[in-house]
């Protein structure tokens, strides 16, 4: 038997300023997202191919060559990385510490979610989506379901 449908007057609204500031934690986590997403892929570049190029980000994130050379630009401005015009992008210490934590979180929800039962695919996608916007608390509580 299908659950039953919420009435209108069964519907509740959070208090507006709590609302919002759920809101504004999302659109942060989305400002951040690119920029974990960045450094934990040359981070993983690095430790397989021992160099991140340009291209290779391109075409492992789908995006255009500029995309990535702005992209590369900002991290570098804000100190996640070293790189120099036709030479391999290089974590700076700052941007390693980064990618340990990404990769942690990542890990972290990716076995939650196979223990669950998610298939290791799907599990895969939804930790990549996730990562990003789990709070310490949520990550805490999966990290101890997992047994770590």
């Amino acid at each position: 038997m299908p659950p039953k449908a919420r009435k209108k007057a069964d519907l509740t609204l959070a208090d507006p300023k709590i609302q919002a500031s759920w809101f504004a934690r999302v659109r942060s986590a989305r400002q951040t997202e690119t920029t974990e997403d960045y450094v934990e892929l040359i981070a993983d570049l690095i430790e397989v191919q021992q160099e991140a190029r340009a291209s290779d980000l391109a075409a492992r994130l789908g995006v255009s060559a500029p995309t990535v050379s702005n992209a590369v630009s900002r991290l570098q401005d804000e100190g996640y990385i070293e790189s120099k015009p036709y030479r391999s992008i290089f974590l700076t210490e700052k941007g390693r510490k980064l990618a340990r934590k990404c990769k942690e979180r990542h890990q972290i929800i990716l076995e939650f979610l196979i223990r669950l039962g998610v298939d290791p695919e799907t599990a895969e996608f939804d930790a990549e989506g996730i990562e990003h916007h789990i709070s310490e608390q949520t990550l805490q509580l999966m990290k101890e379901f997992g047994g770590k």
